[in-house]
Parts: C-alpha cells; sequence; structure tokens
C-alpha cells in the first residue's frame, strides 16, 4: 500500500525541525538575529501554504505558494548564516538543510506547473 503523500504535515514537521534545530544554536549578539530570521522563515512556509489552500483563485493560490517557495529559499540562506557563525552545526544541519531544499523544489514546481 502506498504512503499518502501531504505536503501539509511535511511543512509542519519542518517547522518543528527549524525549531529543534534552533535550540542547538549558541545564543551571542551574532547568532541572536539570525535565529530569530531563520525561525520566522523557516515556520511560516508551511503558514503560507496553509493560507494558499484557502485561496481565492489560482491566481491567489500562485501567488501564497510562491511567497511559501521564497520563505523555503530565506530558510536555506538563514542555514548558511548560522553555519557561518558556528560552524560545528553543520552536520547537524545537514538534514534539515536537504529537506527545506526538497520543499523549495517541490513548491517550485506547483508553482511552474499552474503558470503553464
Amino acid at each position: 500500500m502506498a504512503t499518502k503523500f501531504d505536503l501539509i504535515e511535511r511543512l509542519e514537521s519542518l517547522g518543528k525541525q527549524v525549531i529543534c534545530f534552533a535550540k542547538l544554536v549558541p545564543k551571542n549578539t551574532i547568532t541572536l538575529p539570525l535565529i530569530s530570521q531563520f525561525i520566522r522563515a523557516g515556520t511560516s512556509i508551511g503558514a503560507n501554504y496553509c493560507e494558499a489552500n484557502n485561496s481565492e483563485s489560482k491566481n491567489d493560490f500562485i501567488h501564497k505558494v510562491g511567497i511559501a517557495r521564497k520563505e523555503a529559499r530565506e530558510t536555506l540562506y538563514w542555514i548558511i548564516m548560522l553555519i557561518e557563525a558556528e560552524p560545528k552545526l553543520r552536520v547537524k544541519s545537514a538534514n534539515l538543510y536537504q529537506e527545506t531544499k526538497e520543499v523549495s523544489l517541490i513548491l517550485s514546481s506547483i508553482v511552474n506547473k499552474l503558470k503553464s
């Protein structure tokens, strides 16, 4: 029996992973603003996708999924910045980075298919 693919559940899981990873980052004057930005971007991916599911039109849906995609790409950026600030976290960030990248590609695929 095939496993049901549920993007909302995957995005909720990603948001939880973002929160857990943020808790691992040592707090200092450099990392605190990075952590804040990272959490905002990483948890808003799912929120924007949920909002897209309640959109009023196809164009509104495309727009809101596009915002979720932008937040996923921004989350990738903040992971890179956090690793720069705390290189010891590189290994622990690998799975999170990969999952965020895959989510970004999924959201891009949705937008691209609906635009064509």
